[in-house]
């Protein structure tokens, strides 16, 4: 399956909610001065450097050779990792791991949580949100309506899982969910061209089967599928639902 790709420009310009919701992750993480911290899938290293402020060790690990240089760029004082969840080994153990909005683009899920039971020293601390069961449905099923037109089921690139299903998969992993919490959290996208931007970066893949004029027409047809229920007084919304996990290796 070929990898996803970024475009660190748009990212940061326009999608700066991410880190931003984020925020909240990194407080329940409460980071420590002197802690030794992962955070898995950094994007650009905003929250790196947030958690970073702490005093405690962070690297940032990504799979994007485009949001790690940009990474590099931003914080240069940080230590930035290009490598794939799954496959990572490092040799001394984290406190704790991290992510924000990056777990549910890593298909090999049970994988990568093997690979975070790895990274972790005993009773060290996993806290993680991710896009949870029924993310972006409306977005989705939109998505899905003007491909079909045209033939084209679309590559499945993330999964959204439920609660069980996830502290299952941390379980089989030597990992124990102490608390996790899925809710809706409908997020404000950036302009009147708030959700082509949102389309142009997160789901622009869905439409590789497509001549590049049949893409321009594709998207306008799915975003005004979605005008009369994401669009309102306030401007667009994706409809997120949030999958938020703690969990302590056993």
């Amino acid at each position: 399956m070929p990898r996803q790709s970024w475009d660190p420009e748009l990212y940061e310009a326009r999608h700066s909610f991410v880190w931003q919701f984020g925020q909240g992750v990194v407080d329940l993480l409460a980071p420590k001065a002197g802690e030794r911290i992962l955070d898995l899938g950094c994007g650009t290293g905003q929250l790196t450097n947030k958690i970073a402020e702490s005093g405690a060790r962070v690297t940032g690990l990504d799979a994007s050779a485009e949001m790690i240089g940009q990474a590099r760029q931003n914080y240069p004082q940080l230590q930035f990792v290009l490598e794939d969840a799954a496959k990572m080994n490092f040799e001394e153990q984290f406190d704790a791991v991290f992510s924000n909005a990056a777990l549910h683009w890593m298909l090999e899920g049970e994988a990568v949580a093997r690979a975070v039971a790895h990274a972790l020293r005993a009773g060290g601390r996993f806290v993680a949100e991710m896009g949870g069961k029924g993310n972006i449905a409306r977005v989705e099923t939109a998505i899905n309506m003007v491909l079909a037109r045209r033939g084209i089921t679309p590559e499945r690139r993330t999964w959204y899982p439920s609660i069980g299903d996830y502290a299952a998969l941390l379980e089989r992993a030597g990992l124990e969910t102490r608390t996790a919490l899925l809710f809706d959290r409908s997020t404000p996208l950036e302009g009147e061209s708030g959700m082509e931007n949102w389309l142009r970066q997160f789901k622009w893949y869905c439409l590789d089967g497509l001549a590049e004029d049949q893409k321009i027409e594709a998207l306008q047809e799915i975003v005004e599928l979605l005008r009369p229920g994401l669009y309102g007084e306030g401007g667009w919304q994706a409809d997120y639902r949030r999958l938020r996990i703690v969990a302590v290796k056993i």
